[in-house]
């Protein structure tokens, strides 16, 4: 943790809880003029092993690792005006990075997950980056949400990883998203489940779907995002 962020006392009394079960430090990320601090493991190799994210999908943690999808959809989100009635809910938000950088360039942001320690590794980040006023957190299991308001915008970045929950969150975005709303979902191109996802949401939701591509590199090796936005057919 850098000596110079001072924590408000319910985050430091949260990382000083979550001390006790992972390594973790605060990693500077710059996202578009923000600048955020993230709550990370800061050695991943005990939880991630030698499992393979597009193989080994029922015990990969998504939630631990910063994915390149994740980097896309927040520099996006960073670039929307925020609307003043709007609100945006972030789906297996995991570290959070697209939801915080939403809440920094001014969006009201939930970010959601399905335990708590996620959440409070966004607590975390979210007091560290400053923007824990625009940022609420949600404990939300696909398969039996709770009730909520709805939201303008939902996100999600490497969500659509198993198929028996794309009925569960297609009845979410179909509950959750208000009149005129819009769904915008990050995946990693050799995410094979995207194209499936897409075709239900789109026969079973009346979705209209527009998809975009965007190249980066990380780590020495050129990326591909698939950028998907999902809007409702008016009646």
């Amino acid at each position: 943790m850098q000596a110079d962020l001072t924590l408000p006392p319910p985050a430091a009394e949260t990382l000083a809880k979550l001390q006790k079960s992972y390594q973790v430090e605060l990693e500077p990320w710059n996202i578009r003029e923000h600048r955020l601090h993230l709550l990370q493991v800061s050695d991943l190799a005990p939880l991630l092993g030698d499992k393979d994210p597009f193989e080994d999908v029922e015990s990969f943690p998504f939630w631990v690792k910063i994915w390149e999808a994740a980097l896309v959809l927040a520099d996006f989100m960073a670039a929307q005006t925020p609307d003043p009635e709007g609100r945006v809910l972030e789906l297996g938000a995991g570290l959070g990075l697209p939801g915080l950088a939403a809440a920094a360039a001014g969006h009201r942001v939930t970010l959601s997950d399905y335990e708590e320690h996620i959440l409070d590794f966004q607590r975390v980040s979210a007091a560290a980056s400053g923007v824990d006023p625009q940022v609420e957190h949600l404990l939300l299991d696909w398969l039996n949400p709770v009730e909520l308001p709805q939201f303008t915008t939902i996100i999600g970045a490497e969500i659509l990883f198993r198929e028996e929950f794309f009925t569960p969150l297609l009845e979410i975005i179909d509950r959750f998203l208000a009149p005129g709303g819009t769904v915008y979902l990050a995946h990693d191109i050799r995410r094979q489940s995207v194209s499936p996802f897409l075709t239900r949401a789109e026969k079973e939701k009346g979705f209209t779907i527009a998809i975009s591509q965007r190249r980066m590199q990380s780590d020495d090796s050129e990326h591909t995002v698939i950028l998907s936005r999902l809007q409702k057919k008016p009646r």
